[in-house]
């Protein structure tokens, strides 16, 4: 794809995320677009952000679960990047420009040391672990009415909209991730259910996999970011205005209220 169309639909979802007013799929009108050129509008949405006072915090992880993948025809999951504007600490309502927003529990990992690929596996993630928190990621899509290939997703920074991290850390190796269970709740009433090994088998695999992809574009994850490793459960559509709560045992609980829209301007 040609630079000028790269940074015509980079232009063209960040206006969207602001007028919150979604566009027909990238798909539909580059018939052939790879997920190549894909990351490249993905990144030079990510640059206009940057360039207009935003910051990385981190990465999130999508499409870990087999049925996902097999939806979207693929054999590995995607990446995107967390910004400082989209991150939110645990009790306080979300107040941001969301357009059909979805919830995910996750478990987020903190680094204190950078993890550079190829070749990591599990143990070098647990290794290069601050510590891990429960998260809530609020998915969202500038594309009309969520009908998305691969392509538009992580052109659309692999459908992010924001994040709240819980505020109890646990060293990873109190942690037993991969046995872990999380009850998602909405106003009090439980709506979804999982354990950490509906990622991977092990949450931190696919932090080992963000890494691995990641070297290919000569990019490292950096010790103090924030990785979501992925969601639990299925996704739960939003009720504007509800409260979310994700427990998940000794890990603590995270929770959070999505505004409507006009209570977010």
């Amino acid at each position: 794809m040609h630079p000028e169309r790269v940074e015509k639909w980079a232009k063209r979802l960040l206006l969207a995320e602001q007028d919150r007013s979604p566009i027909p799929p990238l798909t539909e009108q580059e018939p052939g677009v790879t997920v190549e050129e894909a990351y490249q509008i993905q990144l030079a949405l990510i640059h206009r952000k940057l360039a207009a006072g935003d910051g990385i915090v981190g990465h999130k992880i999508g499409l870990t679960s087999r049925p996902m993948q097999e939806m979207m025809g693929v054999r590995e999951p995607d990446y995107g990047h967390l910004l400082k504007s989209m991150q939110y600490p645990s009790g306080v309502p979300v107040k941001h420009p969301l357009l059909q927003p979805r919830v995910e529990a996750e478990i987020a990992f903190v680094l204190k040391k950078e993890l550079k690929g190829p070749g990591l596996g599990l143990h070098d993630v647990l290794q290069a672990t601050e510590y891990v928190v429960p998260a809530i990621e609020i998915v969202d899509s500038r594309i009309e009415n969520w009908r998305i290939r691969l392509p538009d997703t992580v052109a659309d920074n692999a459908s992010s909209g924001c994040f709240v991290l819980g505020n109890r850390p646990t060293r990873v190796t109190d942690a037993g991730l991969e046995r872990v269970g999380m009850v998602l709740y909405e106003n009090g009433e439980m709506v979804q259910t999982g354990t950490g090994a509906a990622v991977l088998g092990h949450p931190a695999m696919g932090v080992a996999w963000l890494a691995n992809k990641l070297a290919e574009f000569g990019t490292i994850l950096q010790p103090g970011h924030v990785v979501l490793s992925g969601a639990i459960s299925a996704a739960v559509t939003v009720k504007a205005g509800a409260w979310y709560t994700a427990s998940f045992g000794r890990l603590g609980f995270v929770d959070t209220q999505v505004l409507t829209r006009e209570a977010a301007e």
